[in-house]
């Protein structure tokens, strides 16, 4: 989840992390094979227990958006802040749905280009006016972290006292 908002997208396709030879994902019962429970997993165990330093995305199998994420460092969390947090970005994901890579580069120059064929269609299709691959949406990003922190982060519930 934290990944998915990190880039923007909606967590609307199947996707896999890759640790060495493990993947998380989304199970399906029909692939024997397929990848763990990605939503029974904790990121730190994940290292600890495959001791990667690297982890590979993929993103939407149609799309086949591949990213490799380098894990520079861990640290202990800091009391009073709340986790997971945004620290920095740099550039921008695509759209969700745009076509993979051939349709990104179709996309970047046709919101670039009032008079490409398809600009007005890309707008729309998007509701962007303009599109920058180097605009990051610190807000936007933000506010899906802090939506993630709060869930993750709840007291946990007490008994309500009972009147009689």
């Amino acid at each position: 989840m934290v990944i998915q908002a990190a880039r923007g997208w909606t967590n609307s396709h199947l996707y896999e992390i890759r640790a060495r030879d493990t993947g998380w994902g989304i199970p399906d019962p029909d692939w024997r094979d397929g990848p763990l429970d990605a939503r029974k997993a904790r990121l730190i165990e994940v290292l600890e227990d495959t001791g990667a330093k690297t982890l590979h995305y993929i993103y939407d199998f149609g799309d086949n958006w591949e990213h490799t994420i380098r894990i520079e460092r861990l640290s202990d969390p800091v009391p009073g802040i709340i986790y997971p947090r945004l620290i920095e970005a740099s550039g921008r994901c695509p759209p969700e749905n745009v076509g993979g890579w051939p349709g990104y580069e179709e996309f970047l120059a046709a919101m670039s280009d009032p008079n490409h064929e398809r600009h007005a269609e890309m707008i729309e299709w998007t509701g962007f006016n303009r599109y920058d691959p180097k605009d990051v949406d610190f807000e936007a990003i933000d506010a899906e972290l802090t939506y993630l922190a709060k869930r993750w982060n709840r007291k946990p519930r007490t008994k309500a006292a009972r009147c009689t």
